[in-house]
């Protein structure tokens, strides 16, 4: 795509900003809006695939949904022509992956306050069911604030669960990818827990854990080996930090943490503990409370109960032993069996397979908006396993998606629309706003799906909002070389806004009239919008240089040193960058007339020179 290029009719791109396998990003203008964002722009090769692009709406759309401050936000999902985009939130800042690369070994409270923060988006999207599948420090932008936003929610799952064959070793580098990934298996959030674990692995050491000629060899050392120990290569990591990361990057995903939020929890205390703030051992146990009503404990209460009552409780419980005993097949089973892998293959091939194997299978049936009627959604016990012949395997088949009935929300305020959505069990899809002479502002002007008929459950009902009466279009006159008081009284009359002004010298117009003007002359804008002008300046004026030098002081690592020049042209930044504490910065400004420098750090002034 070139620059300037309008997209859709909305997004004007203006530079491209980043790109990969899949997709080329640039930085755009939200024309209706008047924001920036950052337009993600697909590969031809992902375009050609229908499926492919059903899938990746759906999870693009899912992933739009989720709302947190560690999360990029995604604006909009759309297709112009052939060209399938997404309009997502521009971070200023960053990526992970080039901040260690430029710093090496991050300290170790940066490093855990860079994780929680990415464990708390995690947490956020595994409560609403997405899982990553692509935590990386290529995905992770750093904000020159410091704020860690996780890029790309629910677009890595669309492409690995479509063209994984076609994508390989560009989506998901190796170097973090997940024991379970590597051989194959299905992805689950602990995988994304695997991945968040190297990623503080690397920040830590400065380098992954795992590296090797080719990608197999490295995917063979993620399922094989263990990597070197934190202790080693980064002894300033505390013990507690060490130990969270191992059990973050444990071979078995029942050895790591159960959810990001127990990740998540650990981290803020280890945060605490590097602050200074805590000194209670990370493992301390908890202690019970005592009953304020000094009743007797369960312990007690049970040696209180006649005898008899233990002999009935053990007849009962060798009973049910038995019981299961026997419907697990343990009673007549000899030799072990491995149990295959049968989710996602439709139910009659999973019994087979099953049965096949002299085991025996229970079928329970669910709905599942992701996974098509007839199919297995999951099975007990897991693949993988051993157990005896005659053991029972429970497969969960899924119903497909439950149906409702499609609301009709024409003309509901928008606040309604949302409720009547939510409460036949569907969800909110993307939100556009038009100008509509017939529908009220803020009320429903149409929706897709529309109504009558039937969807299943969960499905995303896109609604169009009215922004009223669309504003009467005006055309910009030519307002060069004549007085700024002159123009600044046809503007308002013709219901525009004066915008900035700006003096420049100039000898090819009198001194006080209009040289340039923004919007330029014979463009349709609509009322409201600002004129901004440039006014011939009386005095030429005649540029000086000053220097302005000093040392950043102490405080965080990563610091936003800017220079800002005052003069007759206005103010301006003039320099702008990220040093360390003691680097000394030495500067050459130019001005006109009256100048004043400011050089400020992390938003305060530090010194302030006039010439």
């Amino acid at each position: 795509m070139n620059p300037d290029a309008l997209l859709d009719d909305r997004y004007r791109l203006r530079e491209r900003i980043g790109g990969g396998g899949m997709a080329e990003v640039y930085l755009a203008e939200d024309v209706l809006l008047t924001r920036q964002v950052a337009v993600k722009i697909l590969r031809s090769q992902f375009t050609c695939d229908d499926d492919f692009i059903t899938r990746f709406r759906q999870e693009a759309r899912a992933a739009a949904r989720l709302s947190h401050p560690n999360i990029v936000s995604i604006f909009d999902v759309g297709c112009d022509a052939d060209t399938h985009y997404i309009v997502m939130e521009y971070v200023a800042g960053e990526t992970l992956k080039d901040l260690i690369k430029r710093e090496g070994k991050l300290p170790p409270l940066v490093a855990a306050e860079f994780a929680a923060q990415v464990a708390a988006a995690l947490k956020h999207a595994h409560e609403n069911k997405i899982v990553h599948c692509d935590i990386k420090p290529h995905n992770i932008l750093v904000s020159r604030d410091g704020i860690v936003k996780v890029t790309d929610f629910g677009i890595a799952r669309a492409v690995s669960s479509q063209t994984s064959t076609q994508v390989a070793g560009i989506l998901g580098s190796v170097h973090y990818l997940s024991p379970e990934q590597a051989r194959g298996f299905g992805v689950e959030a602990k995988s994304d827990i695997y991945s968040l674990g190297v990623v503080l692995y690397e920040m830590l050491s400065g380098s992954t854990p795992f590296d090797g000629p080719t990608a197999i060899s490295i995917a063979m050392k993620h399922l094989q080996e263990e990597p070197r120990s934190l202790s080693e290569l980064a002894p300033q990591t505390p013990d507690v930090l060490v130990e969270l990361v191992k059990k973050a990057m444990a071979k078995k995903p029942s050895d790591r943490f159960e959810t990001a939020q127990l990740m998540l929890n650990d981290l803020e205390q280890i945060i605490r503990q590097l602050k200074g703030e805590e000194n209670k051992p990370l493992d301390a146990p908890k202690v019970r409370k005592i009953d304020k009503n000094n009743r007797p404990s369960i312990t007690d209460r049970l040696r209180r109960l006649p005898k008899w009552t233990w002999g009935v409780g053990a007849l009962l419980l060798l009973s049910f032993f038995i019981g299961q005993f026997i419907a697990d097949g343990g009673f007549f089973g000899g030799k072990e069996v491995l149990v295959q892998d049968v989710v996602g293959k439709p139910a009659e091939t999973a019994r087979s397979i099953l049965t096949n194997d002299n085991l025996r299978v229970q079928i329970v049936e669910a709905f599942d908006e992701r996974v098509a009627a007839g199919y297995v959604i999951s099975q007990q016990p897991k693949s993988g396993q051993v157990v005896k012949e005659r053991r029972m395997i429970q497969i969960v088949v899924s119903k497909g998606a439950d149906a409702t009935a499609i609301p009709d929300l024409k003309g509901l305020l928008r606040r309604e629309a949302e409720a009547r959505i939510r409460s036949a069990g569907l969800k909110v899809g993307i939100i556009g706003e038009e100008y509509s002479a017939e529908s009220p502002i803020d009320t429903i002007i149409s929706q897709n799906p529309r109504p009558p008929g039937q969807v299943a459950k969960g499905v995303l009902i896109d609604i169009i909002i009215s922004k009223g009466k669309s504003p009467q279009q005006i055309t910009i006159p030519n307002f060069l070389g004549e007085s700024m008081q002159s123009v600044l009284s046809r503007i308002e009359a013709l219901h525009l806004k004066a915008g900035t002004t700006k003096e420049t010298s100039t000898s090819r117009f009198a001194p006080g009239t209009v040289i340039s003007q923004t919007p330029i002359p014979g463009s349709n804008v609509y009322e409201g919008t600002s004129v901004d002008l440039e006014i011939a300046r009386s005095d030429a004026g005649i540029p000086k240089r000053a220097r302005i030098q000093f040392v950043v002081p102490d405080g965080p690592i990563r610091q936003t040193c800017k220079i800002i020049v005052s003069d007759a042209n206005g103010e301006r930044i003039v320099y702008e960058n990220v040093h360390k504490p003691g680097e000394r910065i030495e500067k050459v400004v130019e001005g006109t007339g009256q100048m004043t420098v400011k050089a400020w750090v992390n938003n305060k002034l530090v010194q302030e020179q006039s010439f």
